[in-house]
């Protein structure tokens, strides 16, 4: 089972939870682009997740230790404690309201793209794997 613990399906599954949460943030963002006194939310995660897998590099965690040959080992996810959500504080408007809308779009337009090349990633790590399974056939 150590195949599905590795810590690139750690980083690929963590950065997908960003990105995902960020894509949802961004969508609340426009919704909100006219309500009046709404402050922009984002979301960073980018520079811990970074930090977090060069330390597990250097220094890796202590296993879990388990008792029965039949446990699944556990190995922690660098998970959402690396995902901060945000509020600008900066005003556009007079209406207190600072969502500026084609930045908005600019980040739903990038993120949709990084969204989709981990999850190809993720796709082809997977693949691999299945075809290791199969024998390579």
């Amino acid at each position: 089972m150590k195949i599905f613990n590795d810590l690139g399906f750690h980083a690929l599954s963590t950065a997908l939870d960003g990105l995902s949460l960020r894509q949802r943030v961004t969508g609340n963002n426009i919704a909100n682009v006219d309500t009046p006194g709404y402050k922009a939310q984002f979301v960073k995660f980018e520079d811990q997740l970074q930090q977090a897998l060069r330390s597990e590099l250097d220094q890796p965690g202590l296993p879990l230790k388990t008792t029965n040959p039949g446990h699944l080992p556990f190995s922690p996810s660098p998970g959402a404690q690396f995902i901060e959500v945000g509020q600008n504080d900066n005003d556009l408007r007079n209406d207190g309201n600072n969502v500026d809308i084609d930045l908005e779009m600019t980040n739903l337009a990038e993120t949709s793209l990084r969204y989709q090349a981990l999850a190809q990633l993720t796709a082809g790590k997977l693949g691999l794997l299945k075809n290791i399974v199969r024998g390579g056939r």
